[in-house]
């Protein structure tokens, strides 16, 4: 039963109660209460400490603007990038080149408050095969810049995205992988993956064969690429008056897109093909490292126009003014990422085993049986780990059950056939010398 009137626990006063509404807080047990104008004070004064605390994060992220472009102009962007990924040297320099525009665009923006110019975003649209080192490259280009990156899968922003807000899912990403913090997302990056996915099923015809659904989203992320303030729910449900929300300007974030795109080579084809002829079509049959070289070469000439044509609108496309693009990996750069990289595979597995105290080794026949069987899985660099993992679980498995010093080789047989890896006991006079033959 709700009493006549109820004495405020905070400010004191008596407030007449009529019904649950006018006490918001209310314990009858221990007669805690607390009125709707405390409340709202309450409030009042949470709203104006995180508004204060935003500007404090936003005054220390233009003190240290100068520092970070200082520090990270594009030769040193591309060579921290060189030191992870293989190949792909003229996206990483494209990137590079995006990344720092985009820094000194918003410096020259905090430099000119009062100006009437303005620079326009480097937003970046990336095409490149599956397993090419698209999401690798750009998750490398965050840690190096030390600002927040999340990815969101764009093919599952479907029909909902389209009379919903599911495309400010990525934003909130964003936002959970800056912890929560609103200054720090408005200056991160944001990699929509799968985007060739929401292109239009009719390409450039916009007819009654069309995929509405796939344009909505379209129009919906193109609201964040302009730079809108995007608003969403915390915990990702439906907006509604009662529910709060969260505020964050995409002005100043880096959006970067990007897909496999599959068939877009055959697009550039066609649009060259009455031009020069030298592009290497011919009436033989050619090879598959032919072919490999003449997808590369038609890539890297891709253009808005292409992009239109595969079904990306046109106000999209104009929202994205740099395209970079990745070529296939051929055997040889499957063999060099599996060593090479601060973070190659084999790298990562010696790390593992050697808290076993167990030295690993693979033989040249065996890595290149790695880079072969992900040729065949058409799945590129990324199904490498994997096809390494299948190999050595059983011996990760039993390894641990002894401290014993031991070595485990890895051959072809391994890979191809199945085989185990071979398991050799060291002891401590046998490491030494089998160290020197190293």
């Amino acid at each position: 039963m709700i009493p006549n009137t109820i004495r405020c626990t905070i400010c004191g006063r008596r407030v007449k109660v009529q019904s649950q509404l006018d006490m918001p807080i209310m314990d009858p047990n221990t007669g805690f209460a607390v009125c709707k104008n405390c409340i709202k004070e309450i409030n009042h004064i949470i709203e104006e400490d995180e508004k204060a605390a935003s500007q404090k994060d936003t005054k220390n992220f233009n003190d240290n603007l100068g520092a970070l472009l200082e520090k990270n102009k594009p030769h040193v962007i591309k060579k921290y990038l060189d030191e992870f990924i293989i190949m792909q040297e003229r996206a990483k320099k494209i990137l590079s080149v995006a990344a720092y525009n985009h820094y000194k665009r918003m410096k020259y923006e905090m430099d000119h408050v009062d100006g009437d110019e303005e620079l326009d975003k480097s937003n970046v649209i990336i095409i490149g095969p599956t397993g090419c080192g698209k999401t690798a490259m750009i998750s490398h280009l965050s840690k190096l810049l030390d600002i927040p990156f999340a990815v969101t899968d764009s093919s599952s922003l479907t029909e909902a995205g389209f009379v919903g807000s599911d495309v400010e899912i990525a934003v909130r990403n964003l936002y959970y992988a800056a912890g929560q913090s609103v200054e720090k997302a408005e200056h991160g990056i944001i990699y929509l993956d799968e985007f060739d996915k929401i292109a239009r099923k009719s390409g450039e015809n916009n007819s009654i064969t069309a995929d509405p659904g796939h344009e909505g989203v379209q129009q919906g992320l193109l609201k964040m690429l302009e730079g809108n303030v995007v608003e969403f729910t915390a915990r990702g449900q439906r907006k509604h008056p009662e529910a709060p929300t969260i505020k964050v300007d995409t002005k100043n974030i880096l959006f970067i897109v990007g897909g496999a795109f599959v068939g877009i080579e055959k697009i550039v084809a066609q649009r060259v093909k009455s031009g020069d002829s030298n592009i290497g079509f011919g009436a033989d049959v050619p090879s598959k490292e032919d072919e490999e070289k003449k997808f590369n070469e038609l890539v890297h000439q891709v253009r808005p126009e292409d992009l239109m044509k595969y079904g990306i609108i046109p106000e999209i496309i104009g929202r994205l003014p740099v395209i970079c693009t990745l070529e296939k990996l051929d055997e040889n750069a499957l063999l060099r990422i599996l060593t090479e990289p601060k973070n190659a595979p084999v790298k990562q597995y010696e790390k593992l085993l050697a808290m076993d105290n167990v030295e690993l080794e693979f033989e040249e026949a065996a890595l290149l049986a790695v880079a072969k069987k992900a040729i065949e899985r058409k799945t590129g660099a990324r199904s490498l780990k994997g096809i390494i993992e299948d190999v050595m679980l059983d011996v990760m498995f039993e390894l641990p059950k002894s401290d014993e010093p031991r070595k485990v080789i890895v051959t072809e047989e391994c890979i191809n056939e199945g085989a185990a890896p071979k398991v050799i006991s060291l002891s401590e006079d046998e490491k030494i010398s089998v160290e020197k033959i190293a």
